[in-house]
């Protein structure tokens, strides 16, 4: 690791096998914590390349544990994380809105990093236990339209790794992979970015799978649709800017979004929206989200359809639904 830290130091960027070869035996226990960290550190000075991006994706997909569910055409809805913004469970809220509106939803999460919440944390605080059991998550698909896929059980190898990261408590090119890694590698992906540069790395990178996908990024730098300002979304189709406006919604205030600073308060949040006591700026956030992600399964809905479904779901109690069964197991 000598050798490389100091290569990389002199402002030079490794290969695709280089990468991959390194974080394989970083995922393999071959380096110390602080040999671990300093070359984490690396990519908070600079950017990443494509080709560096490519082998750290490529470690991971083959270390992990695959389930397969392609009998399903699911979609993924999760965010790179790392925008230091604090906001509610957008992503998971969304899953759980599109599930109600009747698609199926792979959902790939962990515990948080640098934020007060993760997707693990809000299911796991309200009684849901993990598996990787393939047959478990099939029926959840069936019955629910939606399981979760707690990421270290599928990627346990990236235990060694886990303790840099929390001691770090920044975000590190290990936000960019987390949503590339998905062990169910399903059809369809909404995956918002904290940065322009990471969403350009991905469209990249997306273009060259056979997914149906929909990178976005709200350029005031939420790794998701905020409503506070504009968002670009990038598809295999199309790029473009949106206001909220666009979508027939209001501008949103940052303090309207927060989620708390604890477990408990974001699960608080989380639930009463679910409820249907959100206020206006959460529950339009995420039908917003929820619209987008029915819009990438298929984008000849058009966005207003996609909204009317999403808000259905959601006022209805379909996906308060789908998330009471889904945690208790009925």
């Amino acid at each position: 690791m000598k050798e490389t830290l100091q290569y990389l130091f002199d402002h030079k960027t490794l290969g695709k096998e280089d990468a991959k070869l390194i974080l394989r035996n970083m995922a393999e226990g071959r380096y110390n914590d602080s040999e671990m960290a300093a070359f984490i550190s690396v990519y908070l000075m600079r950017s990443i390349t494509v080709e560096e991006l490519t082998g750290f994706r490529d470690a991971l997909l083959e270390l992990c544990t695959p389930v397969d569910l392609s009998e399903f055409n699911a979609i993924d809805v999760c965010g790179t994380g790392g925008d230091e913004k604090n906001t509610f469970n957008i992503s998971t809220l969304t899953s759980f809105v599109v599930a109600g509106a009747g698609e199926k939803v792979a959902k790939h999460g962990n515990y948080s990093v640098s934020s007060a919440c993760g997707s693990s944390n809000v299911l796991e605080y309200f009684g849901y236990s993990f598996s990787s059991d393939t047959a478990r998550l099939k029926k959840e698909m069936d019955r629910y339209n939606i399981c979760f896929l707690h990421a270290p059980l599928f990627n346990p190898a990236m235990k060694n790794v886990a303790p840099v990261r929390r001691s770090l408590r920044i975000k590190t090119f290990f936000n960019m992979l987390g949503p590339m890694v998905n062990p169910s590698n399903p059809a369809n992906q909404l995956v918002g970015v904290f940065s322009l540069d990471v969403a350009r790395l991905y469209h990249y990178l997306y273009q060259e799978s056979d997914k149906q996908y929909c990178i976005i990024h709200s350029l005031d730098g939420y790794d998701e649709i905020s409503l506070t300002g504009g968002f670009r979304a990038l598809t295999r189709q199309t790029e473009r800017t949106y206001m909220p406006s666009d979508m027939g919604l209001d501008r949103v205030s940052p303090r309207e979004i927060f989620g708390g600073n604890t477990v408990e308060e974001a699960s608080d949040v989380f639930l009463k929206i679910l409820e249907g006591k959100g206020t206006r700026a959460q529950n339009d956030v995420v039908v917003a989200n929820a619209a987008m992600a029915l819009n990438c399964m298929d984008e000849t809905r058009g966005i207003e359809t996609c909204m009317d479904r999403a808000r259905q779901s959601l006022v209805s109690g379909s996906a308060l639904k789908k998330f009471k069964n889904l945690v208790s197991n009925k």
